[in-house]
């Protein structure tokens, strides 16, 4: 278990936030982290839709149950976070 910062870019937010996550968290859990930051703040909340997570400029979202130590990720690379 380390800390690992992610640079979140939530869809609809206008900043982006330095988020502090754990290595071994899945992107679900990722997701969530981000979402506290901008959800309520800068972004309406969507009930019921999932928050995905996927790399900057990448089309694909990463599998909810992936940990973020296997993502490939690196420290303070910018994710895009959006409902679906």
């Amino acid at each position: 278990m380390a800390l690992f910062p992610i640079t979140s870019n939530f869809e609809g937010d206008f900043v982006l936030k330095l988020v502090p996550v754990d290595d071994e968290n899945t992107m679900a859990e990722v997701a969530e982290a981000a979402a506290v930051h901008s959800i309520n703040l800068h972004v309406a909340e969507q009930p019921g839709k999932i928050i995905r997570a996927r790399r900057a400029g990448e089309s694909e979202p990463f599998p909810l149950e992936v940990k973020l130590k296997d993502s490939g990720l690196m420290p303070t690379e910018c994710v895009d976070f959006y409902y679906e």
